[in-house]
């Protein structure tokens, strides 16, 4: 399997993130989308996550200001209200 790009640091590889994603603890999902909508190129964001992924977490997710903003923004864009 290969290590996706955005956890350059870390060494889990792509069936490890979505595994995290479907049923890891809410710290550990919190943490793994904020990296993705970091670290992620925008087009790679949605092999991992769907909207309503990032809307449902979004008000507690760690991030940058400008990422919040340009994510919130987007959201909103699209009809989610966050």
């Amino acid at each position: 399997m290969s290590k996706p790009y955005f956890l350059w640091d870390y060494n889990l590889d792509d069936e490890e993130v979505k595994k995290i994603l479907r049923q890891g603890d809410e710290y550990e999902k919190r943490w793994l989308v904020a990296r993705i909508l970091e670290h992620a190129h925008f087009r790679d964001v949605f092999n991992y996550l769907t909207l309503e992924d990032i809307s449902g977490i979004f008000s507690k997710l760690r991030l940058r200001p400008v990422t919040q903003r340009y994510w919130q923004r987007a959201l909103n864009a699209w009809g989610y209200d966050v």
